[in-house]
């Protein structure tokens, strides 16, 4: 997709309020910030105009040892994107700032982007915006989410989603996940790479990646033996996985391997196995043009077939589909219902 040079800069206001999350707020505005670096050493306008705004003007405490001097919320003029931060107690945090909540009620028709990073899609579902949309937020609350605000369809899966021209994202980092989307889409996908090396980060898709990765998740496994094992996995995904093998690789009886790989992993170790092979398989659909065959091969599967009925079963779609969708040729998606993630 060819993307034309913004003429001005698109103001960007990232509203904060005491007890914010500090990473969030920083995270995302350091996206826009390299982004404009990068933009004026290629000899173009900078692209975004980055403020910072609360219920009052003055300095606002966020959940670390950090302030940032905030100007005044107004209801006009409206930015160009307005991104809410969460914070780590977003019940207080919803309770003392109903005039947050206002202003997203009534913005909200008006404006071209509304964000909410992490537990600020507290603040859009009380504000009755995501009403009948996905939404995500941080793991840890998103029960809470679908309780507090039962139209909201929550995905606490997803990294980050879109429905229209709102979007909402998980917790803490996943924000500069989000902010590399919204530069994909004003200015294309190679400023956003740029940006996303200089802050050494993946470039993620829309719905493409999941808050529960298996990487991460096999990190809070405290048996060392069957950590060992889950990395030992991840990294010979091409081999012959069984849990016969994969026994006699941690010393141990396939009776036992069960019993102690279930307890400490929470899956059996070929459930555990099929969602490495699946996320190995989106990543490469994702960021390659490798053939669907060759796709197969290097996570472990002798046939194309093979790899289309784990994307089947855990997807709900076919790999050509969700290549479409979320590979990296395919352009800014827009998902506007749920992802099958």
């Amino acid at each position: 997709m060819h993307h034309l040079p913004l003429l001005t800069p698109r103001r960007i206001d990232v509203l904060v309020y005491p007890g914010f999350k500090g990473i969030e707020a920083i995270g995302a505005m350091s996206v826009f910030e390299y982004a404009n670096v990068h933009l004026t050493q290629d000899g173009r306008p900078p692209g975004y105009a980055l403020r910072i705004v609360s219920v009052e003007s003055g300095p606002v405490a966020s959940d670390m040892h950090m302030h940032l001097d905030a100007c005044a919320l107004q209801a006009d003029p409206l930015p160009h994107t307005a991104i809410i931060v969460g914070a780590r107690q977003i019940e207080s945090a919803l309770a003392a700032n109903q005039p947050i909540v206002d202003w997203v009620a009534a913005a909200a028709p008006r404006i071209e982007r509304l964000v909410a990073l992490c537990s600020g899609s507290f603040f859009l579902s009380a504000a009755g915006v995501l009403d009948g949309l996905p939404a995500t937020t941080h793991w840890s609350v998103a029960a809470l989410l679908g309780e507090r605000f039962p139209a909201v369809k929550v995905q606490a899966d997803a990294i980050y989603l879109r429905a229209g021209h709102i979007w909402t994202s998980a917790g803490v980092t996943a924000g500069i996940d989000l902010a590399l989307a919204l530069v994909e889409e004003d200015h294309g996908r190679a400023l956003a790479l740029q940006v996303a090396r200089d802050l050494v980060v993946y470039l993620k898709r829309p719905g493409g990646q999941s808050q529960f990765s298996v990487h991460l998740t096999s990190q809070y496994t405290s048996h060392p033996g069957i950590r060992e094992i889950q990395a030992w996995v991840m990294c010979n995904l091409s081999q012959p996985l069984d849990v016969c093998r994969l026994a006699t690789r941690a010393a141990m009886s396939e009776r036992n391997f069960r019993r102690v790989f279930v307890k400490e992993v929470g899956t059996t170790p070929l459930q555990f196995i099929e969602a490495a092979r699946l996320e190995a398989a989106r990543r490469l659909l994702e960021e390659g043009d490798l053939p669907f065959k060759s796709v197969a091969a290097r996570i472990g599967f002798a046939s194309e077939q093979s790899l289309r009925k784990l994307f089947i079963k855990r997807l709900g779609v076919a790999p050509q589909a969700y290549r479409e969708r979320f590979g990296g040729s395919s352009g800014a998606a827009s998902p506007a219902t749920p992802s099958a993630t």
